[in-house]
C-alpha cells in the first residue's frame, strides 16, 4: 500500500480529494551528495520502484532542491547504477568527474508521470493521498490528509483537522479503504491513536 513516487511540488493540488489534476511531473530521487572522483552521486530513491526506474538508459530531468523545474532543467540519462548503503550510487552519461556531479548535490529528480507504468493493486501515489478526507469506519471524520512523511517502519500521513493534526502510520491494519474516486480515506484507528 505504499506510495512508489512523489509529486514534484510545481505541480499545484487542490485541497479536495475529488477532482485533482494529475501532476505533469513525479519526483523519484533526491541527489545526496557527489561520491568518489569519476562522476556518481548519492541518491536516495523517493519510489518503490527503483529498479524500473533507475535503470540504465533512463531519462530523468533534475530539479531543484525544492522538486521543482526550471526552464533549463537538464535532461540526464542513466548510465550505470549500483546500490550503496541505503541509497543508489547513480552515474549519469556526461557526468565524468566529481565538480560536475557536485554542482547536482541536494537536488531532485524528476520523470513525466506518463513513463511510470501503471499502479499494482493497491499501491496509491503521494499525490493521490494528498487533500483526501480521512474518515473511521464508523463514519467520523478525522480531518484531510496534508502530508505524507517518508518514516520507518511505516509511513506516516499527516491529517489535519479543525485545531488538532494527526499522525497516521499509513498500513493495512489502519487504512482499510482508499477512494479515490470519492477523495476518502477510511481508516480503523488504534484506541488512543486519536487522542495524540
Amino acid at each position: 500500500m505504499t506510495p512508489p513516487a512523489t509529486p514534484s511540488p510545481d505541480a499545484a493540488q487542490p485541497n479536495d480529494g475529488a477532482g485533482r489534476a494529475e501532476p505533469e511531473f513525479l519526483i523519484v530521487g533526491h541527489v545526496t551528495r557527489a561520491h568518489g572522483i569519476k562522476g556518481e552521486v548519492l541518491v536516495t530513491p523517493l519510489t518503490d520502484h527503483e529498479e524500473e526506474v533507475f535503470s540504465p538508459g533512463n531519462e530523468m530531468l533534475l530539479g531543484d532542491a525544492d522538486g521543482e523545474l526550471e526552464d533549463d532543467s537538464p535532461l540526464l540519462t542513466v548510465g550505470s547504477v549500483r546500490p550503496y548503503k541505503r541509497g543508489l550510487l547513480v552515474r549519469f552519461e556526461g557526468v565524468e568527474d566529481r565538480t560536475t556531479a557536485e554542482t547536482m548535490a541536494k537536488r531532485y529528480l524528476l520523470v513525466p508521470s506518463e513513463a511510470l507504468g501503471p499502479l499494482e493493486e493497491g499501491e496509491v501515489y503521494y499525490h493521490q493521498l494528498l487533500g483526501m478526507t480521512v474518515v473511521t469506519v464508523t463514519g467520523e471524520e478525522v480531518g484531510r490528509v496534508r502530508e505524507v512523511f517518508e518514516t520507518e517502519p511505516a509511513h506516516l500521513l499527516e491529517v489535519k483537522a479543525k485545531g488538532r493534526t494527526h499522525l497516521i502510520p499509513f498500513v493495512e491494519r489502519i487504512v482499510r479503504e482508499i477512494d479515490l474516486e470519492r477523495g476518502r480515506l477510511v481508516i480503523e484507528p488504534p484506541p488512543g491513536l486519536l487522542e495524540i
